[in-house]
């Protein structure tokens, strides 16, 4: 009988928040942070909008509420 071994490589990867290196596996329940701490640090970061999607401005879409100079 011939026996199968398969390797796995663990795939390690820098945590977003720390920058310790994690596991990036189904094992970790917090990827891609190494903790629960590091996910809601990010997850607060978003809340308080120091993170942000850029999007480009298109000036005919801002509203004119300014009030006209006379």
């Amino acid at each position: 009988m011939t026996e199968v071994m398969t390797s796995i490589k663990k795939r390690l990867i820098a945590c977003p928040t720390c920058k310790q290196l994690t596991e990036y596996s189904l094992d970790n329940a917090y990827r891609p942070f190494c903790s629960k701490r590091c996910k809601l640090i990010d997850l607060g970061l978003w809340a308080s909008e120091q993170y942000a999607i850029p999007v480009e401005m298109n000036v005919d879409d801002l509203e004119d509420n300014l009030p006209t100079q006379q």
